[in-house]
């Protein structure tokens, strides 16, 4: 998977050929993939789904055995001929941090090869300087891996980085001072990070890891192409076509923050009338904490009715902006996430639903407006999924890597 922006177009050089070394690997990532999406397959399974010959399939499963990255189920019997063995990805076969910037919280997490969260570190902030946010870096990188024995940790296959881009931008909505914000302009947040550790390092913006989240764990699984809202401090979201996240040339594919929709004055962004900064306005006024939902971020029990009126704004805004986006592309779906508890989301996406069948559609194909599975962990969980998307995922280049 490409994960850098601008870096989309997977079309090979005519000048090249496969490479016998990049025809393997493809293989490899393709069964791990299958075996990732249906969970557990013996090897017969793999020969069907993928058309190789049994054969290719054994050598491909001996070499992943020896790599540590899959281990034997149990024998399935009951059926015609030899009992067939399953085979399942190994949780310790490889590890992943994901690294969430957030304007309200900072998140580090440790996924195994098998999607598992190993454990989380979250640390709740009004708005941080690069420095202080370095030191929660640090300090929460060790708490991180403090369980996580030294045979493990050599196993990090990397760490990827899910941030906002222009962190120095919107200093109405954010309340941080100016001087503040300004820190961030020049600061190379991913070679400090990258110097923390020996793993390779990988940035993305924070909206499109949370679709990656997504696209590999969650019910993107299910589609082909869909957009994805993610409506978090301020409301984002990313794009998969193809079955592959897409961030197009600069990393901004699926920005859905500056769509115009309507209001008041004429129009005006999106993220001005579908972000979690407008609740927490409406919360701070009425005497909650700043940090009341980025502190809690499951739990909303007695924040009152104001949390109604911005469901209600929020999924109208964003019926708006699905229609735009079903305007641009045929997307089989929209799906709707964010740091919010699972029950506000669902009323999220009913109310978004209940907007988009009043809007003229006409010209449009049907598609579904659905929820997302993760929630607030879905940009830390992207970035941790960026590393195993780059090393153990389908990716079409490998089948030329060292082709002349």
């Amino acid at each position: 998977m490409n994960i850098e922006p601008g870096n989309n177009d997977t079309k090979p050089n005519d000048a090249r050929g496969t490479s016998q070394l990049g025809m393997r690997l493809y293989n490899e990532r393709l069964a791990l993939s299958l075996i990732r999406q249906y969970g557990q397959l013996p090897k017969a399974e793999i020969a069907r789904l993928t058309g190789l010959s049994a054969q290719t399939v054994s050598v491909i499963v001996r070499q992943l055995e020896r790599d540590k990255l899959v281990i034997k189920g149990e024998k399935q019997r009951g059926k015609v001929g030899q009992p067939l063995v399953p085979f399942r990805l190994n949780p310790d076969g490889a590890f992943s941090i994901g690294l969430k910037v957030g304007r309200r919280s900072g998140d580090l997490i440790l996924l195994d090869l098998a999607g598992k969260v190993r454990k989380i570190v979250r640390q709740p902030y009004h708005f941080p300087t690069p420095k202080e946010f370095l030191a929660f870096a640090k300090t929460g990188m060790a708490k991180l891996l403090a369980d996580l024995p030294r045979g493990a940790r050599a196993r990090i296959s990397g760490l990827g980085i899910a941030s906002p881009f222009e962190l120095w931008n919107w200093e109405e909505e954010v309340g941080a001072p100016r001087d503040v914000l300004e820190t961030w302009r020049d600061f190379d947040l991913t070679s400090e990070i990258a110097k923390l550790g020996k793993w390779p390092v990988l940035f993305c913006n924070d909206a499109s890891a949370a679709c990656a989240a997504e696209l590999f764990f969650g019910h993107g699984r299910n589609y082909r192409d869909f957009a994805y809202f993610y409506v978090g401090f301020f409301v984002g979201g990313g794009i998969v076509l193809n079955g592959s996240l897409y961030q197009g040339r600069t990393g901004s594919a699926g920005a859905i923050g500056p769509i115009p929709v309507p209001s008041p004055t004429g129009s005006e962004q999106l993220i001005r009338h579908a972000s979690l900064y407008l609740l927490e306005r409406r919360l701070i006024k009425q005497g909650h904490g700043e940090l009341v939902l980025s502190q809690n971020p499951e739990n909303w029990a007695g924040l009152g009715q104001d949390i109604d009126q911005w469901v209600e704004d929020t999924g109208k805004n964003l019926a708006q902006a699905a229609l735009a986006a079903a305007g641009l592309i045929d997307f089989e779906a929209i799906i709707v996430d964010g740091a919010m508890p699972v029950t506000i989301r669902a009323q999220v996406v009913a109310a978004t639903n209940r907007y988009f069948a009043t809007l003229d559609r006409r010209g449009t194909a049907p598609l579904s407006i659905i929820a997302g599975s993760i929630g607030a962990d879905a940009r830390a969980l992207g970035g941790a999924a960026l590393s195993l998307m780059a090393n153990f995922a389908i990716d079409r280049n490998v089948l030329f890597k060292g082709a002349a």
